[in-house]
């Protein structure tokens, strides 16, 4: 892998917006691959880093997933709710408390082993966010409440088991165009954690 801290040099960085998180301006160098130095600048935005968590049933080949409203979504013409996997910010918590937290307060399920697959950037070209990604195994006995989300938080969330196969379906249909769902559905798959 190469480093790329001898290619850049930061000039300056403004914060543009601070509310929900942080919208800077970035000016800096960069070394082109060919010797030369460019002046760029770029918009990054920082709301903290993400955990999210994919359920899954093994006896059963279900997973739990969620359904909500998503404004951003709305915003560019999909005026459905979303079907996705469980997520948070992380805020003060490490990713293990904060997946486990958010799958009692969405899901209403208690997840004693959620296994970290994967922590990718959702969008490197301007959101510094890292998201990381869980599945863990549950049982109709891991369920503890309705779940639903924190309505103080905004949240109006339904909670929703489908069967393997089915979640699969409806990623190749559209039903499911979030992204990070997409990943960990596709990850069960290609490790055979569930059949389709």
């Amino acid at each position: 892998m190469t480093e790329q801290n001898d290619r850049v040099r930061e000039r300056e960085r403004i914060l543009l917006s601070e509310s929900w998180g942080k919208l800077y301006k970035n000016i800096f160098d960069y070394r082109r691959s060919d010797g030369t130095w460019q002046t760029q600048t770029r918009e990054t935005y920082d709301r903290g880093d993400g955990a999210a968590v994919l359920p899954y049933d093994p006896d059963r080949n279900t997973v739990l997933l969620i359904r909500q409203f998503r404004y951003p979504a709305w915003v560019r013409g999909h005026h459905e709710p979303l079907v996705e996997v469980c997520a948070g910010l992380l805020d003060a918590d490490d990713p293990v408390t904060c997946i486990k937290k958010e799958a009692e307060e969405e899901l209403g399920v208690t997840l004693e082993a959620p296994v970290r697959v994967m922590v990718p950037f959702m969008s490197p070209g301007s959101v510094v966010e890292q998201l990381h990604l869980f599945v863990a195994r549950y049982s109709p006995h891991d369920r503890t409440s309705e779940g639903g989300g924190e309505a103080h938080e905004g949240e109006d969330i339904e909670v929703i088991e489908l069967p393997f196969a089915e979640a699969l379906a409806m990623i190749d249909d559209g039903r499911i165009c979030d992204a990070k769902t997409i990943l960990l559905l596709q990850h069960v798959a290609l490790k055979r954690l569930l059949t389709s």
